[in-house]
């Protein structure tokens, strides 16, 4: 990586020098990973003398698509990974007597069939493909991911008779503890330690995210919540490679955690009553070194016309966007009011209860590179490639059609009556999994060309299962609420 550059700039890295390198440094066995419709990293291990240059071309012919949610049939199942050498990294944990390296994967099929329709990074891939046929050198991306690390978990769900679930946690405010300071709910932002005891294993995990992956970390804090929310931050990067970079760090925040006698959980709500995590995803569009959102002459937000277009697209198929950046069911615990979780469909400068914001952190010409739009809406539960290929699809879509995204709201939305909101033209995210797939289903044109037909009717079929397996079940609440009627 060159670090003389502003920021780290990936070196071309051919399959040559990855066999060399695993050569000289001793790896034993090679990790390939790829995603899956969901968006679960899975992996297969090959010893290291089954990797050679021509397995980069050929595919190594390791995955049984069958057995991977939202992937091919059982009649036709044989399908080959293709690792892809920039995302070549030695992982640091694990036992050392077995040093092991990982690569992150595209899906072929086998028999030289081509690419898999339904492989996520193929979808980030064609992405990347519309941004340049619309006439745009490249998009930037810049998401923000929260998550919460606790002491343990526990649950039962398996018996027909009794549901339950337990979290512990050192910080906790509802079961203090030991020496440590509790966190109150709603005050976990940037507390210090001891109060804080989560910043050594933020130090780690930006560490390994840097020195094994390559990927560079801008600042780590303290979240919101009690009981252990976390953030990293990462630094921009263009589409599919920050989606590869997000299913890393998903990677290695639950790897050190778990070494550390921790659990990491990137389940968007998991306590009641205190904030969720959400992934703010920002997003730009640029012409060569020129950012296509910047304009110093606009008085409001320095965005550009474009940019504004691309808000409208945002705005205009943000509730079908949902189906894709919103993928569970414990999403719409989160997107509900007074947890700082959009709940509106508007736009505005700075406006945190909006769900598409344009940051003000520098005015004119010194925040040209960071003019971008904030997507507020995603979770981090979403599949990156396929929830950042959906954004700028809508983005697209709305600079194509010159979609207007109205005037900003300026008001704190969660304020105002619905009459005020009626007027002003702010529409509501829906309010479950279920509504959010109607919605898709209904306006889901803006994907054509990126997203396969078969790829979105597999992603509402799996959501559309867990929908039914979560609605089918007694929830313990309901014995609180009813078991005296």
């Amino acid at each position: 990586f060159d670090k003389s550059a502003k920021g780290y700039v990936p070196r071309k890295r051919t399959p040559k020098q990855i066999v060399d390198v695993v050569a000289s440094k001793g790896i034993r066995f090679i990790d390939l990973q790829f995603t899956d419709v969901p968006g679960r990293s899975q992996h297969v291990t090959i010893p290291y003398n089954m990797l050679d240059e021509e397995a980069f071309e050929g595919g190594v012919p390791k995955l049984d698509g069958s057995s991977i949610k939202g992937f091919a049939e059982i009649f036709d199942s044989d399908m080959l990974l293709l690792p892809d050498p920039s995302t070549f990294g030695i992982i640091p944990w694990g036992d050392q007597r077995f040093p092991t390296a990982r690569m992150i994967c595209d899906v072929h099929w086998g028999y030289q069939k081509g690419r898999f329709s339904r492989d996520p990074r193929y979808i980030a891939q064609k992405a990347e493909d519309a941004v340049k046929a619309a006439g745009f050198t490249q998009s930037y991306w810049g998401p923000e991911m929260e998550f919460f690390v606790f002491d343990s978990v526990t649950w039962d769900v398996a018996s027909p008779f009794g549901t339950s679930y337990r979290i512990t946690s050192v910080e906790s405010a509802a079961e203090a503890r030991g020496t440590n300071y509790p966190i109150r709910f709603k005050e976990g932002y940037y507390p210090t330690p001891p109060s804080d005891t989560l910043q050594d294993y933020r130090s780690e995990v930006a560490y390994h995210l840097d020195e094994s992956f390559g990927i560079v970390n801008d600042a780590h804090h303290h979240e919101v919540a009690t009981a252990g929310q976390c953030e990293i931050n990462i630094y921009r990067d263009t589409l599919t490679p920050m989606a590869d970079s997000i299913m890393t760090y998903k990677y290695v925040v639950k790897n050190v955690a778990s070494n550390r006698g921790m659990i990491a959980t990137i389940m968007p709500k998991p306590i009641f009553g205190d904030n969720a995590s959400g992934m703010h995803v920002s997003s730009s569009l640029w012409k060569d070194d020129k950012n296509a959102f910047y304009d110093e002459k606009d008085e409001y937000a320095n965005l550009s016309q474009t940019g504004r277009y691309y808000v409208g697209g945002l705005l205009a198929h943000s509730r079908a966007l949902c189906a894709i950046t919103n993928p569970t069911t414990n999403s719409y615990r989160r997107l509900v009011p007074g947890y700082e979780a959009p709940v509106y469909v508007a736009w505005s400068r700075g406006n945190r209860s909006a769900n598409v914001r344009i940051p003000l952190h520098y005015k004119g010409k010194s925040g040209m590179k960071g003019k971008r739009a904030e997507f507020r809406t995603p979770d981090p539960s979403t599949n990156p490639y396929l929830a950042f290929a959906a954004i700028v699809s809508a983005g697209l879509d709305g600079i194509k059609h010159k979609l207007d995204p109205g005037d900003p709201v300026n008001q704190d939305i969660y304020e105002l009556t619905p009459k005020e909101r009626k007027e002003l033209g702010v529409r509501e995210l829906p309010g479950s999994l279920l509504e959010a797939i109607e919605s898709l289903k209904s306006d889901s044109a803006f994907l054509k060309g990126v997203f396969s037909d078969d790829l979105v009717e597999m992603m509402i079929e799996l959501e559309m299962a867990n929908y039914r397996a979560v609605s089918a079940r007694p929830h313990p609440y309901e014995f609180y609420l009813y078991f005296d009627i």
